[in-house]
Formats: C-alpha cells, structure tokens, sequence
C-alpha cells in the first residue's frame, strides 16, 4: 500500500472525511471536510503528516462545508470537484440553514477535476472518475496501485446515492456504477460518504440496486 487511510466521521450526517497519507513523502490529502474540524486536524496531526491539498467529491454541505476554512488554516488548495457541481457549492448558504449547519459560504475550488483527469497524494496518482447521478458533478478518486475507491456518495455498502435531490438522475448513477466504476475491479475496496467499506466485488454480488442480480 502507498497510501495509509484514516477515515474521521464529522457533521451530524456522519459522513466519511477521509485522511489519505503518502507513505513514501508523508504529504496528506483531507476528502471531503464536512465540518467538526477540530476533529479532523487532530486526527490529522495523529498521522505526522503534511497536509497538501483538500480534495472534495461533490458540492453537499456535509462533504465541503469545512472546505473553505481548513483551506486558509493550512494554507492549501481546494481541488474538486467537477464543474458541474458548481450548481451545489452556490447552494452551500442556502443547505447549511436547511440542514441546521453552522453558516457556510458559497465559493469556488481552485481547480475543477475532469473525468480520467490524475490527482497527486505526494507521490501517490489518484484517477478522478465522473460519476454523475447523486449530483451532477460527482467525481471519485482511485488509486490503481492500492485498489481502493474514494466514492462519496455514488455507491455504498448494500445501497447507492440518493437521486431525489435538485439535479439527481438515477440511471446516470447506475450507469456511472456499472460502466465506470465495477470493470476497475471486483478487488477494489472503496470507502463511501458514509457507512463501512465495502468492495466492488461485493456490490456486485449483493448490492439490490446496481448487482448483477438487478439485471
């Protein structure tokens, strides 16, 4: 393994903030800081490592309302997700009233990821994969060295991402999760938004929305 993953729960949607090491440089990457920062530099400072980037998977405000802020504290980019998410980050004042989160402003990362675009962890690639369908902007990072899958809100175990919301669509979700994210591997663990890991091959088995018993 190149990277070592340590997964901080935050907000009151326990959501998944995931902590990605480097190995080899110790250079961290923090996916999607919800919020409960506190939290989340402490387990940071348990790894020893460096922060370098904050990478986020999609515009919900439990998965980027603490972008912004750990982004000046550390003094790193904000990189992700898919321009097409832009549609979500202008949200974020309106979803954090509504979900009773702490205010949050609306901005912009300091680079949009495109799909088969590559992300760096020090020395570690990660291959940003769209994944549209949860919102339309979702992106997923997977490193093909450590067969692992950040997927946010796209798939998780024994279910799959809301599409009810604003600009959801529940065949581009399947689609994204058969065409674009099982061929990568039945090997692959991923860690989702929320919940435990799980793997491909798994999902594929068992998973009643997107396994091969649905079709």
């Amino acid at each position: 393994m190149t990277l070592k993953v340590t997964i901080v729960p935050v907000t009151p949607f326990e959501q998944n903030c995931s902590i990605l090491v480097c190995q080899e440089t110790q250079q961290a990457a923090i996916v999607d800081p919800g919020g409960d920062l506190p939290k989340i530099l402490a387990a940071l400072e348990q790894t020893g490592a460096t922060p370098e980037k904050i990478l986020l998977t999609h515009g919900h405000v439990d998965h980027c309302a603490g972008a912004v802020a750990l982004s000046k504290k550390l003094n790193i980019e904000i990189i992700g997700p898919h321009v097409d998410e832009k549609f979500w980050l202008d949200q974020l004042p309106l979803q954090s009233q509504r979900f009773g989160f702490a205010a949050s402003e609306a901005f912009e990362p300091h680079q949009w990821l495109t799909d088969n675009q590559t992300v760096t962890v020090g020395k570690t690639e990660l291959l940003v994969k769209h994944c549209p369908g949860h919102t339309p902007g979702h992106v997923v990072f997977y490193s093909p060295v450590d067969r692992l899958a950040i997927v946010g809100d796209v798939l998780f175990a024994g279910s799959i991402g809301r599409t009810d919301f604003p600009r959801g669509n529940h065949a581009d979700l399947i689609r994204a999760i058969r065409e674009k994210l099982f061929p990568l591997g039945d090997d692959i663990t991923f860690v989702p938004g929320h919940g435990p890991n799980s793997t491909f091959g798994q999902e594929k088995r068992n998973n009643p929305y997107v396994g091969d018993d649905a079709y």
